[in-house]
């Protein structure tokens, strides 16, 4: 895997449809090369967001009171809330490379982060005629701790990752996530027993070349 070093963004929470805002200045920004490759790292208090395809009966009782948002990126239902880390990306893709190799990319060093922290993981190749399988998976229990959903605009790409850290999964299941009925969504807490934010975080950036 390359060298990519990345700039770094620490937030803590930011709503969903402020933080596209901002994704969407950087990305026109890295576009002009008024800005470097950029790594953003924050969460999001609770929202469901969805991708074009996702189907109605894929999304929450509306009882729940947990807003649904469509968004510009790839892939199908995802959760977000506090407790997630969510990785914002915007980089520019190198000639001949596309969005679906930079996802490979991603994936491989979100790995090595979960390794680093004690959970070992791995990427799942798509069945075909399958829902995508996008994203990072334990090794060990075959859930999915790692949500992935990205697309790439004149060659800059946006959205980026969702590791669940310590937060409350219990929203998981009252929706169907990715696009997958049966995912057993899972995070690190309730792999190893113990995370927080702060050790997270910090291991994240360095598998992504991450600087401020």
């Amino acid at each position: 895997m390359k060298s990519r070093p990345l700039t770094l963004i620490q937030d803590d929470l930011v709503d969903y449809d402020k933080a596209m805002e901002r994704m969407a200045e950087m990305v026109e920004e890295r576009q002009r090369d008024e800005r470097p490759d950029t790594l953003w790292l924050l969460s999001h208090p609770q929202v469901y967001t969805i991708g074009r395809r996702t189907p109605l009966e894929h999304l929450p009782d509306p009882a729940r009171h947990i807003p649904v948002v469509e968004t510009t990126r790839g892939g199908q239902l995802t959760y977000h809330g506090p407790g997630q880390l969510v990785g914002y990306l915007i980089v520019k893709l190198a000639a001949g490379e596309g969005v679906v190799d930079y996802i490979r990319e991603v994936e491989f060093r979100l790995i090595e982060a979960l390794g680093t922290l004690g959970v070992a993981a791995q990427r799942r190749d798509t069945p075909p005629g399958s829902e995508l399988l996008t994203g990072v998976w334990t090794t060990a229990t075959g859930r999915k701790i790692v949500s992935i959903g990205m697309r790439q605009s004149r060659g800059v790409t946006s959205h980026g990752f969702a590791l669940n850290v310590d937060g409350d999964l219990e929203p998981w299941h009252w929706a169907v996530a990715c696009g997958l009925p049966e995912v057993d969504m899972t995070s690190v807490r309730r792999e190893i027993g113990t995370a927080t934010m702060d050790q997270v975080r910090p291991v994240v950036a360095a598998a992504f070349e991450a600087e401020r």
